[in-house]
């Protein structure tokens, strides 16, 4: 059975470089999204009962987004990648190895959330072109809350 050409007046190069665009944005938040779901699982020390509920808050924030960022790009036509052998290739993060102290996974995480804005900040021009709105809106959103993360993150390590 043929499938109808897609014309929602975004046209296919654009759509091409928007989905890419936005696999790279999945890949970020799923790789961050794991790294914080270990750091939860994992933290210990003075700040253990503030870290392990902000980690929580932080991961289930980024597993709902995934589905949204995956769902945008079927949306747009493409498939979403959606394997760890994919995300390690399209994320800009890396995985932590072991168990880091509690400082240490703080620092990593900011540094996380701040990728995943860069990476995000990189497709709106894409988007912009193509007068792609409701992957602009998205953008718009995941910027916003990775960037309130990283100040949330970064508020942890200020010195009274």
């Amino acid at each position: 059975m043929a499938t109808l050409p897609m014309n929602t007046g975004i046209s296919e190069a654009d759509r091409t470089a928007i989905a890419h665009g936005l696999s790279r944005l999945l890949a970020d938040t799923y790789t961050v999204y794991l790294k914080t779901h270990n750091f939860h699982w994992n933290v210990e020390g003075p700040m253990f009962q503030t870290l392990h509920i902000l980690f929580m808050e932080q991961y289930t924030e980024a597993w709902n987004a995934i589905d949204l960022i995956a769902e945008r790009i079927r949306s747009l036509g493409h498939y979403a990648p959606g394997t760890y052998g994919q995300f390690q290739k399209l994320a800009s993060i890396t995985e932590t190895e072991g168990v880091p102290k509690a400082k240490k996974m703080i620092e990593l995480l900011i540094e996380g959330q701040e990728a995943i804005v860069r990476t995000a900040r990189s497709v709106l021009p894409v988007a912009d072109k193509a007068s792609d709105e409701p992957t602009l809106d998205l953008l718009t959103q995941r910027m916003q809350v990775h960037e309130k993360n990283a100040w949330m993150l970064r508020s942890l390590l200020q010195d009274q």
